[in-house]
C-alpha cells in the first residue's frame, strides 16, 4: 500500500476529477483516495490528490487560492459557458478594440459578486446544478462574493473571422469560476463569451512545476505519493513542535495551551511526525483533525 500523503497531478483533458481518483486508487492499491478541488473534464493542470490519512488534509486544500491560464472566445455564448456546450448565440466581435477587451476583464479584478455558471457542481435542493441543466431545467444561482487578485490579459488574437480569442492569467479565491469570467466579459462587451481552454497552474503553493502526469505515476506505481503526510503538513501549515507529554494529550484529542500561532496549524511530536491540525480559541489549542495513528 502507498504511503499516506499528497500527489500533485497534472490532470489531462477529457477526464473528470473522479476519473483521476479512480486511476490513483488502482495505482496506489488503496480505496482511500480523494481530490482537493474539482477540475472540469475540459480543463488540465494541478489536481491535488490525497492518499490514506492525508485525505483529511483535502478540506484545507479545497479552500486554497487557485491560479489559471485560460482562453476566452468573444463573439459566441454557449449553454455551459465553455467549449463543451452548444453555441446559443453568436454576435460578430471583430470590431472590439484591444482597449475595450482589456477593460472588460479589468472590471472583474478585486472583490466581486460573481454568479456561478449554471452547469456548476453547486447543489440546489440536493441535486447538482449541472444535472438540472442537462435535464432541461432553467437554473439561476445566487451571486457569490469572490476575490480575483490578479487577472492579466496576455494576448488578444483575431485569427478567426468575427471572433476574438483572449488569453488570460488569473489568480483567485476558491469558489471563483473562470467560465463565469469568460461569460461576464462577453456580456459586458455585448457579444457573448465562453471558455475554450483552461489550465490550472497552482492550488495554494502546489504548482505545475512539481506535478506528475498519470503516465509518470503509472511508471512508479505503487510508490505514487510525492509528498508524504508529515512533509505535506509541514509545508502547508504553520508548524508547532510538541514535547512528549503534549504529544500524548493531543494524540488522544485533548487540548494544549495556546501558543499564539495563527491557525489552523500543524503540531508535530518529538519523533517529527504530525499529530494534528489545530486552531486556538479561548486560550486553548484544540484539534480540528487528529492525524496520529491510533
Amino acid at each position: 500500500m502507498s504511503t499516506d500523503g499528497l500527489i500533485v497531478v497534472d490532470k489531462p483533458g477529457g477526464m473528470t476529477s473522479h476519473d483521476v481518483v479512480a486511476r490513483i486508487r488502482r495505482l496506489a492499491k488503496t480505496r482511500r483516495v480523494g481530490h482537493g478541488g474539482t477540475l472540469d473534464p475540459m480543463a488540465t493542470g494541478v489536481l491535488v490528490i490525497g492518499v490514506g490519512r492525508a485525505t483529511r488534509l483535502l478540506t484545507y486544500v479545497i479552500g486554497a487560492g487557485k491560479s489559471y491560464t485560460a482562453t476566452v472566445r468573444l463573439g459566441q455564448a454557449t449553454v455551459t459557458d465553455d467549449a463543451e456546450g452548444d453555441v446559443i448565440a453568436t454576435t460578430p466581435a471583430g470590431q472590439l478594440t484591444d482597449a475595450s477587451v482589456g477593460q472588460a476583464f479589468a472590471a472583474q479584478r478585486g472583490e466581486i459578486d460573481q454568479v456561478p455558471s449554471a452547469v456548476s457542481a453547486i447543489k440546489i435542493d440536493g441535486q447538482r446544478a449541472y444535472k438540472r441543466v442537462r435535464e432541461g431545467e432553467s437554473v439561476e444561482l445566487p451571486a457569490r462574493r469572490v476575490t480575483i487578485s490578479r487577472l492579466d490579459v496576455l494576448a488578444v488574437r483575431r485569427d478567426t473571422p468575427d471572433v476574438v480569442d483572449v488569453d488570460i492569467d488569473v489568480t483567485c479565491s476558491s469558489g471563483t469560476y473562470i467560465r463565469a469570467v469568460a461569460r461576464d466579459a462577453g456580456l459586458a462587451l455585448g457579444v457573448g463569451g465562453h471558455l475554450t481552454a483552461l489550465r490550472r497552474t497552482a492550488v495554494g503553493n502546489f504548482t505545475l512545476a512539481e506535478a506528475a502526469t498519470l503516465d509518470e505515476l503509472e511508471q512508479r506505481a505503487p510508490d505514487v505519493v510525492n509528498l508524504p503526510l508529515d512533509a505535506a503538513a509541514d509545508r502547508y501549515f504553520p508548524r508547532r513542535d510538541a514535547n512528549a507529554d503534549e504529544a500524548k494529550v493531543l494524540s488522544h484529542g485533548g487540548p494544549l495551551d495556546a501558543a499564539g500561532i495563527a491557525g489552523p496549524y500543524a503540531v508535530f511530536g518529538p519523533d517529527g511526525g504530525v499529530i494534528a491540525i489545530v486552531s486556538e480559541r479561548d486560550g486553548r489549542a484544540r484539534a480540528e483533525i487528529v492525524l496520529a495513528p491510533a
